[in-house]
């Protein structure tokens, strides 16, 4: 039996969202989830914790600008937020107790749920901020985007 490939989740320009902070913190998540996907077992749990750290910086920072601006939309976004880190505490804790299984199938799971959150919520708040910021819409120059779709 042919085992599948394991899922990845990897960057690309298609993920741009012209908020210049925004996008270097997606990158980043994308950089430790991806690594959480294929990385081996022994070295799972490592990858989860800075997961979890860099989460709450991300998360944190979004929802401070959403606050600050006044951004209209946030009670959600806010929420999902911490529905995602509420997620990743227990799975660390099962992590802990040995369920590595567990641990891999909330990265597959994130790695499904980050291009949407990102282009449907993120890409509305780096709008927001951005014509805050300049009085009009960010400018966004994407690559090879056919290549990663």
């Amino acid at each position: 039996m042919t085992m599948a490939p394991a899922p990845r989740l990897q960057w690309s320009d298609a993920l741009l969202l012209g908020h210049g902070p925004m996008d270097r913190t997606h990158r980043e998540f994308v950089e430790i989830v991806d690594a959480m996907l294929v990385d081996d077992d022994t070295r799972f749990a490592d990858h989860l914790a800075a997961f979890i750290v860099h989460a709450e910086g991300h998360f944190g920072d979004e929802d401070r600008w959403m606050a600050d601006s006044g951004f209209p939309a946030m009670g959600c976004h806010v929420d999902e937020h911490a529905a995602v880190l509420a997620s990743a505490h227990e799975v660390q804790a099962r992590v802990r107790a040995g369920d590595v299984a567990i641990g891999r199938e909330f990265a597959a799971e994130l790695a499904r749920w980050f291009p949407s959150h990102a282009t449907h919520l993120d890409s509305a708040v780096a709008h927001w901020l951005v014509k805050q910021r300049s009085g009009g819409a960010p400018v966004v120059l994407r690559r090879n985007v056919a290549q990663a779709a």
